[in-house]
């Protein structure tokens, strides 16, 4: 136990102990290239991963542009320089877009991104229904807490039959998980890979239940004024996701580590995704994710899919 009690708090360490600033710029600035820069602002995620090996490779100078992530360890300060117009765009889930566009924010969603939300819980729970009358903590009122509401439905559930609790930081949400002071939480990775290589039971994700609510959003600005380079962007991270399935993860793996903060002793344990290309997030999706931002009070009004899709890439 204090094994793994060190093991989760050098991670905590790792992902907060650097305040809120952003940490990582990954790209060159524009005043330095001559190509227009595209600046995502991101969190730490394995669905960046096809971004960072397109500029690792050099593909967005390739396609006419310098793919430029700016990661953030707290969603409040992503979201802060997104609505400062200090990034372009973000990496986002569609409840956040909701809010964004709530609070009166002109953006659009540009395409979904392939990341995921798991339900973890502690070794000795084997399935979701165990879960009824008992703690599961989430981030209330956004993505998090509407994948475990997505979850619980597959099994006949919904939030009413377990206690929801609200801990918005991931390492503090492990922390609890693995003191056995909740029996489930919801888990983006790198935890995912942390607490399930120590024993603990993954009961199902976005990914495995059908939805995925992560996408990319623009503010309009700046799909206007650079829609090229968005273009070649998209174009750049298509060749990088042919590019890791024709290499060997050997060669890229170090990555998820520097860039996603990956455990380096979990470095044998890590799964790559299998990318696909770039699509656009579908209809279904925004409109079960708006419905529940709506029943939340998230959103005020239905807004539909056509409103705020971008044809930017995909026409």
């Amino acid at each position: 136990m204090k094994k793994l009690l060190v093991s989760f708090g050098l991670m905590t360490l790792f992902l907060v102990g650097c305040g809120n600033a952003s940490e990582n710029k990954t790209g060159a600035s524009e005043s330095e290239d001559a190509t227009p820069t595209v600046t995502v602002g991101v969190m730490p995620s394995t669905d960046n991963m096809p971004f960072i090996v397109a500029h690792e490779q050099g593909f967005d100078k390739k396609h006419g542009v310098t793919i430029e992530l700016e990661t953030f360890k707290s969603g409040k300060d992503r979201d802060a320089a997104f609505q400062a117009g200090t990034v372009d765009g973000i990496n986002a889930d569609l409840v956040g877009v909701a809010a964004y566009l709530q609070g009166g924010m002109d953006v659009k969603i540009t395409s979904s991104t392939f990341g995921q939300f798991d339900l973890i819980a502690t070794a000795e729970t084997k399935s979701v229904e165990e879960l009824k009358g008992k703690e599961v903590i989430v981030l209330k009122n956004q993505g998090p807490e509407y994948a475990v509401d997505q979850i619980l439905a597959q099994s006949g559930m919904t939030g009413s039959d377990v206690k929801i609790v609200d801990v918005p930081q991931v390492p503090s949400r492990v922390e609890l998980l693995q003191n056995d002071q909740a029996a489930a939480a919801i888990l983006p990775e790198p935890f995912v890979t942390m607490t399930t290589t120590k024993g603990m039971t993954n009961l199902g994700s976005t990914r495995s239940i059908g939805i995925n609510p992560f996408v990319l959003c623009f503010t309009t600005e700046a799909i206007d004024e650079k829609s090229d380079a968005l273009q070649g962007m998209y174009d750049a991270y298509n060749e990088a996701v042919d590019w890791m399935k024709e290499h060997d993860k050997s060669e890229y793996i170090q990555l998820f580590i520097d860039e996603i903060g990956f455990p380096e002793e979990l470095k044998e344990d890590i799964q790559v995704p299998e990318y696909p290309h770039a699509s656009q997030a579908t209809a279904e999706d925004i409109t079960k994710a708006f419905e529940w931002a709506k029943e939340k009070g998230i959103l005020k009004e239905m807004i539909e899919p056509k409103d705020v899709l971008s044809d930017v890439y995909f026409k």
